[in-house]
């Protein structure tokens, strides 16, 4: 009788038990929640947790894609090479990495479309390029799209998200601050509307520059939006930050931003200030 159980024990513990069919790379972990979603579900949900509300990070073509009408948008060819002012061997083998892995030129994508019909000039910033970082290229290409702006008398909307000003560029990347902070300054002389958009997170000196100088600046649910990171701030004046510091919430109920609106609703506010505006 034992020996019996034994043997069956044995035979169970040999079975090959099949492996769950789960397809690679269908899945996403929230980072705010820690919930395991389906990417299939999470795309169709503007990229939003459907669990708790957060929004993933998007690419310039997806924004794009949900913001532009589909088959208007024309992009700037403007054919600028980012130059290497340090002489960094190491930056240009990381810009020739992230065009091979992206698919882009730089950290920006710029052109004209329409918003359910309204003709707009947009740029807008991609995170996977360097953290949306700002060097020569992508404040040149900003500072062309506002004087086309200006030229076309049409709406200008910028989406930001950017960890500040590229250091591998040094103070070259630093100029491009003033460069289309002037820019902004000759499109409200002219007149036309500019919509900030800030995404997380925006920092340094995108921040400092063109993305708080919006007609109206409106950003995303639980954006980080700032200068200096919050431990930064934290270790330079020695003190703690009240909670949510930094976060679009904080920013709209200080008066730094006007509007917090969830992604599925952006591209029909805009399209309604953009009615406003007429």
């Amino acid at each position: 009788m034992v020996i019996d159980k034994i043997k069956k024990r044995n035979q169970e513990e040999n079975i090959q038990y099949e492996k769950p069919d789960i397809p690679v790379g269908k899945w996403v972990k929230c980072d705010k929640c820690k919930e395991i979603l389906y990417k299939d579900s999470v795309r169709e949900n503007y990229s939003v947790c459907p669990n708790c509300g957060n929004h993933f990070r998007l690419s310039s073509r997806r924004r794009i894609a949900q913001i532009i009408d589909e088959g208007t948008f024309e992009e700037f060819n403007l054919n600028i090479e980012t130059t290497n002012p340090l002489e960094m061997e190491s930056y240009t083998k990381k810009l020739e990495a992230l065009r091979e892995k992206t698919g882009l030129d730089e950290a920006v994508k710029c052109g004209t479309g329409k918003i359910n019909g309204e003709q707009v000039v947009i740029c807008v910033m991609d995170g996977n390029f360097l953290m949306g970082s700002m060097g020569s290229v992508v404040g040149e290409e900003i500072t062309y799209s506002i004087e086309k702006a200006i030229e076309l008398k049409l709406p200008l909307i910028i989406f930001s998200v950017s960890g500040g000003a590229r250091m591998q560029e040094g103070i070259i990347s630093l100029m491009q601050m003033a460069k289309t902070s002037s820019a902004i300054a000759k499109l409200d002389e002219a007149g036309i509307l500019y919509i900030s958009v800030l995404t997380d997170p925006t920092y340094g000196g995108v921040t400092a520059s063109f993305a708080s100088l919006g007609d109206i600046i409106l950003a995303e649910p639980g954006a980080m939006i700032g200068f200096a990171g919050p431990r930064v701030i934290e270790q330079t004046i020695k003190q703690e930050l009240p909670e949510g510091f930094q976060t679009a919430e904080f920013l709209l109920e200080h008066g730094f931003i006007d509007k917090v609106v969830e992604r599925k609703d952006m591209k029909e506010t805009i399209y309604k200030l953009l009615l406003m505006n007429k």
